[in-house]
């Protein structure tokens, strides 16, 4: 099987977080860190390069060490030092590590006394209240360690949608080149664009349908078969994933896709509208008695139930039918909109590329401008920056905007907000920043009135714009922290801050429903990558759809004004 830069990545991140827990050299572990971050965001193929003997030392971060494990892999699929580390420690402890409240040495320490391998183990240990007998953890800490269990159970079997979208792709390709086929996409919670995915819904118009059913079930990455027919098959695929294969007529294939992306709320209210008028509709068409009224487009079939077209992020039953009776709709942002990126990293701090890397990469994408906003002080672990790091980076920044043409660089940073709601960096330097990105990367477990009263003091700060990955959470990890989000959108809006929606796949956070309440609130959002590298940069299409979700249009959107635009919004400064 040819392996991708994904696969390589998952092993680094593997072997980094076993080594961790074994006690491992910090800056050991943090070259497979950076490995792994740098190898998932490269564009070409690394086991292409592999193949044509390429220099991979010439990669920013890869040493002759690393290049040589990343030929191992490329050449047998496995990694030897993991799987002799795997013969000591189960790699089911990795899981743990993500965890709220159990890091490396935590999880190390249940091991030791209480062969603890796995979550099944933990909640036992957890539940029968042996873990209490070990220092560090109290009834507090086992409170929350089971309540975060109960949410990884809740979580379980699904996968980020940007990993769907990876098992998707190529298989889509497949299918396409299949004579006949007229048209193949994938639908359910994935078109609609989840933060999580449970199965793949693929859809196929086609004339042919068995060639298309025996090009689905002899993919090279099908582990089995798990039903075969003539116009659906399921299959699994080594991932685990779930797919679901339908084949219809060009006919039918707008109402089938309607249908099949759902959700089944929206459906059941389609259905509803439908049967007032005394008609069917199903996933074949619309229907007076045995009339085909509509069926071949998903327009045609909601212009015949007297609806303007909704768009498939916002098809959850959450007032989008009764807006596009009454032709309230918005006009939903999009991608295109956007007219630069206001949160990515470099190599100065934890980021893959260099500053110049980064902005010649927004440069090829027409950005106008970039903010850079690499880590302060206070995160340690990612190398962050004090003032005269900072200072040095925007005397980088002037010489590099001067060669830049269209391009404007923003100085900036993601300044940490410290417990007490105070920021990581004198006011000294935070004035001379174009935008101040604050965020909160500690301190997680604060109870909810104390955590928003933190937020609310770092918004009252003179010179904060932007509050980064505003509640904290990461997907099937952790949840985000408690706060009063309604008391925190009151107060950016009247202190002229921003929130962001997050685009990093992990985080997606705005939720699509407080994207939706900062909309009605009136606080406008910036959609931003947080990007780590140059190929980070297009997850803003990730961003673009949570706020789509979120019902939020161009306007809602601060970076989808010009600079000029921008710099008015920020005129708070």
């Amino acid at each position: 099987m040819p392996v991708a830069n994904h696969d390589i990545a998952e092993i680094f991140s593997h072997y980094a977080a076993l080594l961790e827990i074994d006690g491992a050299n910090a800056f050991r572990v943090r070259a497979y860190q950076n490995a792994a971050r740098l190898i998932d965001g490269y564009a070409a193929s690394v086991a292409d390069m592999v193949r044509d003997h390429e220099d991979l030392t010439e990669l920013a971060g890869i040493g002759a060490d690393l290049a040589g494990k990343i030929e191992e892999i490329v050449e047998t699929g496995r990694l030897a030092p993991l799987e002799e580390l795997e013969r000591r420690m189960p790699s089911a402890l990795v899981e743990l590590t993500t965890l709220p409240g159990l890091g490396p040495k935590r999880v190390k320490a249940l091991y030791d006394a209480l062969e603890v391998r796995g979550l099944e183990d933990l909640e036992r240990a957890a539940r029968s209240g042996r873990i209490r007998g070990i220092r560090g953890f109290g009834q507090k800490t086992i409170d929350k360690l089971l309540q975060a269990i109960d949410a990884r159970r809740d979580t379980h079997g699904r996968v980020l949608w940007l990993e769907a979208e990876r098992a998707a792709e190529p298989l889509l390709k497949r299918l396409r080149g299949v004579g006949g086929v007229s048209a193949a996409t994938v639908a359910g919670s994935f078109r609609r664009c989840k933060e999580t995915v449970g199965d793949l819904d693929l859809l196929v118009a086609c004339s042919r349908s068995a060639e298309v059913m025996e090009r689905f079930v002899t993919y090279e990455e099908v582990e089995e078969v798990v039903a075969r027919g003539t116009t659906r098959s399921t299959v699994r695929l080594r991932s685990g994933l779930q797919v679901d294969l339908r084949t219809v007529p060009a006919a039918s294939y707008g109402a089938a896709l309607l249908y099949f992306t759902g959700s089944k709320a929206h459906n059941i209210a389609l259905r509803s509208l439908a049967a007032k008028r005394g008609w069917k509709l199903s996933e074949y068409g619309l229907f007076e008695g045995r009339k085909r009224l509509a069926g071949r487009t998903e327009p045609e079939v909601y212009r015949r139930l007297g609806l303007a077209y909704i768009e498939p992020e916002l098809r959850e039953n959450a007032g989008e039918v009764e807006a596009a009776q009454a032709g309230k709709l918005p006009t939903l942002v999009e991608l295109k909109d956007l007219r630069g990126d206001l949160h990515c990293h470099t190599l100065a701090t934890d980021g893959a590329d260099t500053l110049e890397c980064m902005a010649q990469a927004a440069l090829e994408r027409g950005y106008e401008y970039v903010a850079i906003t690499d880590h302060t002080r206070h995160l340690r672990i990612a190398n962050g920056l004090d003032s005269r790091a900072l200072s040095r980076q925007m005397q980088a920044i002037d010489r590099l905007n001067g060669r830049l043409g269209k391009l404007t660089i923003l100085k900036s940073a993601e300044v940490d907000i410290l417990e007490d709601g105070s920021l990581d960096l004198p006011d000294g330097i935070l004035r001379e920043l174009d935008v101040v990105v604050g965020a909160i990367h500690d301190h997680f477990d604060l109870p909810p009135d104390r955590q928003t009263d933190r937020i609310l003091r770092a918004l009252d700060h003179r010179y904060f714009d932007v509050l980064a990955h505003p509640t904290g959470r990461l997907l099937g990890e952790r949840d985000g922290y408690a706060i009063d989000i309604a008391r925190v959108m009151r107060a950016a809006a009247d202190r002229g801050c921003f929130l962001e929606v997050n685009s990093q796949s992990k985080r997606r956070d705005l939720a699509d429903a407080y994207c939706r309440m900062a909309r009605d609130a009136r606080v406008k959002v910036a959609i931003s990558t947080d990007a780590h590298s140059v190929t980070q940069l297009d997850s803003l299409r990730l961003g673009v759809a949570q706020a789509r979700r979120g019902w939020l249009g161009r306007g809602d959107v601060i970076n989808t004004r010009g600079l000029a635009g921008l710099r008015a919004l920020l005129k708070r400064r």
